[in-house]
């Protein structure tokens, strides 16, 4: 609900101020565009900093005679107001150093001065300056909700960077040029909201005097404009004027604006004659000016220049975003009271609306009565026979924005008939909490009296067609009328393909083998990462754990009868090759500083554990729990285990073989060590489980009671605290 409210409040301050928004900033691209070509021009001198009012004044002042005041603006050039002996006023560009004139000054053009007057006031006065001033601190309020959004999709403020999941082009790049923009977009808000709250006298600027006590000003000792200690201590950067005195008089005085105080000094003697500091509101109006304007710096201008063109982007790509979700409003044929089978639609972004749309369209074609919804709309379907719950998670293990009820309602409203249900979660596995809302609707629904599990959960990662494509298989199986992956949803995911070449290969035992890759050119993977293949270059995609040992990615691999990846990957010999994508997957990375970690797998899950205890150098506490089918399928990892074990990189080997001997399987082997398992829990070990999802149910199970009695918790908590790690197939 909070994340509802949240991308409401977004959407209707984003509305409400468009129009204004898209002016403000597409004058402001101009405006930074004339900052950057103002300060483009050589009119700055190389030791500028280190230049007191010392080495200028008494240059100028013996160079021109009648002087009427110095400026240093914001990109350190000197700009010198004067008069000519014919009485013509000048306004040069000069070298501090010599007084030599660069240039004439030149006034803003007309164009720019329109640009400005528009930027400022829309050429409505006051009216418009108003008009302005909200509509900069709307952006602030928008920026703010944007940052909280970033924030939530993210799961966390240090992950406001890591890499985000895929999506339409908008949605996309809306959050992916916002985490670099919103923070300059804010300070653009802060200083322009400021600057009209200063404007307006809502907040009040110093009002300095100009009483110089006459009786006090001495005529001696006279003294040179080089040795006046105010003009020595004072270096011209830290100026922004100096006004000079009109005559030769001890009653007229130089008055120094400097950026924290103004200074007025005696003409004759150098002695100050009054000193007002700014107030801390001046100092930040004059900054909020500097930084709203692009005249701290040409980086500055450019970033403010890039910046208002993010925003205008962001105009264009969150009314798309609006647009499509608007698009993805759910029709139905047919009514909740009459329709056999009901469809819910948990969507953040719209996406998993076009899988769902895709079945819906199917099932009507085949004379279904179906009706689909949102599940925060579920209640009471008096025929319903079948429910699919099609459902992505959000933030930190979070429902959807429309599904934020429906744990609520669906204890609320029992059906008044049996029905079968089937839940298809949707995610990416760059995030911990992988499709973790689906997995709590499937439990929930597994303990109503009207429900019974047609189908396991299936995960969709990534909107991978070949995941939603063996739900369609499976559920099909299950249903007199047969569903299947449509065209328009076949799309393929070809991107940042690398080259892999085949290193080595082992021999087939019990139909498993080993196989090593090595790339050209540099990769970013480590263990725990997965391989994504595509055997016959379209849309089908397969994906492998992937163990990294040295600089080769190995697999450990099941040839499955008619297996499209796996009958690729054995019919590969040394020295052939493939593209293939890494595809990250971070919430199954050894952790960075565990205390101990418990390693446990079935079959081929072992893959990636092998890579993580080749890089063990610390010797972390390793214990692995394996299983396999029968010895010979053990042989091929036997002797590198044993190899760990002996340097220290694997402390203990459990192995469980489930088709002779005495028939274990892995859970046998932890319910043996359940008090070692619930002392390394205790003292904050990690649990890694890589195979099956069968396997996983029964390790779960086993670790639920050893939370609960043991630990006085559950395993969602161990789950959240990031003890239990998963990756399952």
């Amino acid at each position: 609900m909070i994340i509802s409210l949240w991308r409401y409040s977004h959407l209707v301050l984003a509305v409400s101020s468009f129009l204004l928004l898209t002016l403000a900033s597409a004058t402001g691209i101009i405006l930074a565009i004339e900052a950057v070509q103002v300060k483009s021009q050589p009119y700055k001198v190389e030791d500028f900093s280190k230049l007191t009012l010392a080495n200028t004044i008494p240059v100028i002042r013996e160079k021109y005679q009648d002087i009427q005041e110095l400026k240093v603006d914001d990109n350190g050039f000197v700009i010198l107001e004067w008069t000519t002996g014919d009485g013509d006023a000048r306004k040069s560009f000069i070298d501090p150093r010599s007084g030599k004139i660069f240039g004439d000054f030149r006034e803003q053009s007309e164009f720019f001065k329109w640009v400005t007057s528009l930027h400022r006031s829309l050429f409505l006065h006051e009216t418009g300056r108003l008009l302005i001033g909200i509509t900069s601190f709307l952006l602030i309020l928008i920026t703010i909700s944007g940052i909280v959004l970033v924030v939530q999709r993210q799961q966390s403020f240090k992950r406001f960077f890591a890499k985000i999941e895929s999506g339409n082009f908008a949605q996309y790049y809306h959050v992916l040029f916002g985490r670099f923009a919103l923070f300059p977009i804010l300070i653009i808000a802060i200083t322009g909201t400021w600057l009209s709250i200063v404007r307006f006298e809502l907040v009040k600027e110093d009002k300095l005097t100009t009483d110089v006590d006459f009786d006090t000003i001495k005529e001696e000792p006279v003294k040179e404009l080089k040795d006046f200690k105010i003009f020595q201590e004072t270096k011209l950067s830290e100026v922004n004027s100096i006004q000079f005195p009109f005559a030769e008089d001890p009653e007229e005085f130089y008055i120094a604006k400097l950026h924290n105080r103004e200074v007025t000094v005696n003409q004759l003697t150098g002695e100050i004659l009054l000193e007002q500091n700014y107030s801390k509101t001046s100092q930040l109006s004059a900054l909020s000016l500097r930084l709203h304007t692009g005249r701290s710096g040409m980086i500055w201008a450019i970033i403010l220049a890039i910046t208002s063109g993010y925003i205008l982007f962001f105009i264009y790509s969150g009314f798309v975003i609006t647009f499509k979700r608007r698009a993805n409003k759910l029709k139905n044929k047919f009514k909740p009271a009459e329709s056999r089978i009901v469809i819910l639609v948990g969507s953040e972004n719209g996406t998993t609306m076009k899988f769902a749309r895709s079945i819906y369209k199917q099932l009507t074609n085949h004379g279904e009565k179906v009706y689909i919804t949102d599940p925060d709309k579920y209640r009471e379907f008096p025929l319903m026979e079948q429910m699919i719950v099609m459902t992505s998670t959000y933030g930190l293990g979070d429902p959807p924005s429309n599904a934020h009820q429906f744990k609520k309602l669906v204890v609320r409203h029992p059906q008044p008939k049996n029905a079968h249900f089937s839940v298809v979660a949707f995610g990416s596995r760059n995030y911990s909490d992988y499709c973790k809302f689906g997995f709590e609707v499937d439990s929930l629904l597994a303990e109503q009296e009207w429900a019974y599990r047609g189908t396991d959960v299936f995960t969709v990662n990534d909107r991978s067609p070949q995941d939603f494509s063996e739900w369609c298989t499976a559920w099909s199986s299950q249903n007199a009328t047969p569903v299947h992956i449509t065209r328009d949803l076949l799309e393929n995911n070809h991107k940042d393909l690398k080259k892999l070449i085949v290193t080595r290969k082992t021999e087939l035992a019990d139909d498993a083998f080993l196989i090593s890759f090595r790339c050209n050119r540099a990769l970013r993977v480590q263990s725990g990462d997965l391989l994504a293949i595509y055997p016959k270059n379209d849309h089908r995609e397969r994906l492998y754990s992937i163990g990294t040992i040295g600089k080769e990615i190995q697999l450990s691999i099941k040839l499955h009868e008619h297996g499209l990846g796996s009958g690729f990957l054995a019919a590969l010999t040394e020295g052939n090759s493939f593209n293939a994508r890494i595809v990250k997957n971070q919430h199954f990375h050894f952790p960075r500083k565990p205390k101990s970690v418990i390693m446990i797998s079935n079959g081929t899950g072992i893959a990636p554990f092998l890579g993580m205890m080749a890089a063990n150098r610390k010797n972390i506490p390793l214990y692995l729990y394996c299983g396999f089918r029968k010895k010979s399928s053990f042989e091929q990892y036997r002797e590198t285990l044993e190899k760990h074990v002996e340097d220290g990189s694997l402390n203990q080997l459990h192995l469980a073989i489930s088709r002779e001997g005495t028939h274990q399987y892995v859970t046998h082997l932890l319910n043996r060590d359940e008090e070692q398992v619930g002392e390394l829990l205790a003292a904050g070990g990690v649990i890694m489980i890589c195979g099956s999802l069968s396997m996983q149910k029964d390790v779960f199970e086993l670790l639920e009671n050893i939370a609960s009695t043991r630990l006085l918790t559950d395993l969602n908590t161990l789950k959240g605290k990031g003890q239990i790690m998963t990756d399952c197939y």
